[in-house]
């Protein structure tokens, strides 16, 4: 049975998320369709990029995923079709796909498509929904657009060692208010060479990792690395970056002993 999944951030108030499945349905009535996310914050591509660079590698071979943040095209960021990994996604050429992918895509194409609709404000529904039927009924990549050499790329801030620190940010923060950062466990490795070292954000200090959120007693600030291999900080039962004043951006840095 084909797949389609939607990341997106068209959120549950409106009518956005039912028209998009129902232009699916419609052409492809015996397909699964997976909601990855729907609340995605408007035109946030490091977050959406977060989450689906996470879910994805869970699916398997042939599933189609759409991505429709920030979808609206122009001449720099067209409609875009790739294949990673014998899976395909579908967007807007925003910079999200360089976020997304550690590795080249097998193939990109700019999208040919036309839209179903006399007005192009909805291409989720219009252009995304077309294509990833036409992917998730054997189709190909070659049938619905043009080669393209590569994607956009968008310049986010990476990890830096200044001395023996190292600074990261924070990328994420989830539904529970725990707060993950662009450190990796591998980058903690590399880095670090064996050395013990305390983690500092703002005026606090944690001089140990945790392997579960149960480690420490309730109410109490934890760090650890969580199933996506990423250093996140969080509160046993609570809500670290409401209570411990955090946000997107902010400076995470470890002190390697």
């Amino acid at each position: 049975m084909p797949i389609i999944t939607l990341t997106t951030d068209l959120g549950l108030k409106d009518y956005y998320v039912s028209a998009v499945k129902g232009s699916i349905l419609g052409q492809l009535p015996n397909v699964t369709i997976v909601d990855i996310s729907h609340q995605i914050p408007s035109f946030n591509i490091q977050e959406a990029a977060y989450v689906l660079k996470n879910s994805y590698p869970s699916f398997p071979e042939g599933t189609v995923h759409i991505i429709g943040v920030n979808a609206e095209s122009s001449a720099q960021t067209p409609h875009i079709g790739i294949l990673v990994s014998g899976q395909y996604f579908i967007g807007a050429d925003n910079g999200i796909f360089s976020l997304l992918f550690d590795k080249v895509p097998d193939k990109i194409v700019e999208l040919t498509i036309s839209h179903d609709s006399q007005n192009p404000t909805f291409p989720t529904r219009d252009i995304f929904a077309k294509a990833a039927c036409h992917l998730a009924r054997g189709g190909t990549l070659d049938l619905i657009g043009t080669p393209k050499p590569g994607v956009n790329e968008r310049i986010m801030f990476r990890p830096v060692t200044v001395g023996d620190n190292l600074r990261g940010s924070i990328i994420y923060i989830d539904s529970y208010n725990n707060v993950v950062t662009n450190i990796t466990q591998s980058l903690v490795k590399e880095v670090g060479k064996g050395r013990d070292f305390n983690i500092r954000f703002g005026s606090h200090e944690i001089e140990k990792l945790s392997k579960t959120y149960n480690d420490v007693v309730e109410g109490e600030i934890l760090a650890m690395f969580n199933a996506a291999g990423h250093l996140e900080i969080a509160m046993n039962r609570g809500k670290a970056s409401q209570l411990l004043n955090l946000h997107m951006g902010d400076t995470i840095t470890l002190l390697f002993q």
